[in-house]
């Protein structure tokens, strides 16, 4: 009996899944309205040095905050979250997760997957909050074929014009040669079939951009309408659910750019605050979503597990 691609690849995750971990592999997070759904589906974690986000000299007061949220050493682990909205029309995925070759802790994506009983060929619209490996690099399986064989990819005319510049491979610093040269090598593959947009555009129904520069030059969010709610996939423009809440104005090494990261970050937060506006954040704990609220000179984020 043949066994095709589709076969294999959905076989290969429930092995995976059993084989990896005792504990689900999905997010907790999902939103139900009428045939609209939008759930965060786990593709691991990053295993990160504390100073990839403080630098090397933490600011007066960093420990004592990581310290409150029972994280100490000198290493974090955050989430990454990947969000899948379903319609009735279209299967829509924000980011592709970081594949086999990032870390050994992430690219369980398509396990996830599997656990949720969701076929990663019914994807009908990859949308990148930019091109960074943990949100990238998944494009692309263990085969070197399209992990989404039958989507269109939509990525941010700004953002795509950075990491195919052939320059940005010798001015993004040494630590990073290797984010540009993946991000370029993955948008080459879908060449022929990427849509272009900008700031504010409806990239699909229901879904708008939203520039959130800084992270990276192109970052997006977008503003996800499910039912009669609108919520906000953040992607990294809030990049944690510590520092990045309770001094927002802090630099982040995380961003590209810092000091337009920072202010990206302050800006959205003031905006999700005052409008109690759900959001999912890609790296945000417990599947990412939930809402923040302004505290003395920063912000809470408060999440809700379903």
């Amino acid at each position: 009996m043949a066994i095709d691609r589709r076969d294999y690849l959905r076989g290969m995750g429930a092995i995976g899944l059993t084989l990896a971990m005792p504990t689900p592999l999905w997010s907790q997070s999902n939103v139900i309205a009428g045939q609209a759904r939008l759930d965060t589906l786990s593709d691991g974690n990053l295993v990160l040095p504390k100073s990839f986000i403080l630098g090397e000299m933490s600011p007066p007061g960093a420990d004592e905050i990581l310290t409150r949220y029972g994280l100490a050493g000198d290493t974090l682990t955050p989430d990454c979250n990947v969000t899948l909205f379903r319609d009735g029309t279209r299967t829509v995925l924000f980011d592709a997760g970081a594949g086999a070759d990032f870390m050994p802790t992430t690219g369980r994506l398509i396990e996830a997957f599997d656990t949720l009983g969701v076929d990663p060929f019914d994807v009908t619209d990859v949308v990148f909050t930019h091109a960074h490996p943990d949100h990238i690099w998944g494009l692309l399986d263990d085969f070197g074929d399209l992990s989404f064989p039958e989507a269109d990819y939509h990525i941010g005319a700004d953002e795509f014009a950075y990491w195919t510049d052939p320059n940005t491979v010798s001015t993004i610093g040494t630590e990073r040669q290797s984010f540009a040269v993946g991000a370029a090598n993955r948008l080459a593959e879908i060449a022929d079939r990427i849509i272009l947009f900008d700031d504010g555009a409806e990239v699909l129904p229901g879904i708008h951009s939203r520039a959130t520069p800084g992270h990276t030059p192109g970052h997006m969010a977008f503003v996800v309408t499910v039912g009669r709610e609108e919520i906000m996939v953040v992607g990294d423009a809030i990049g944690n659910h510590h520092i990045a809440f309770e001094r927002p104005g802090w630099i982040s090494g995380s961003d590209q750019d810092g000091t337009l990261g920072a202010k990206t970050r302050q800006m959205l937060l003031d905006q999700l605050a005052h409008d109690q506006m759900r959001f999912v954040g890609f790296h945000l704990p417990n599947g990412g979503l939930g809402r923040a609220e302004k505290r003395d000179e920063g912000f809470v984020f408060v999440g809700e597990d379903s």
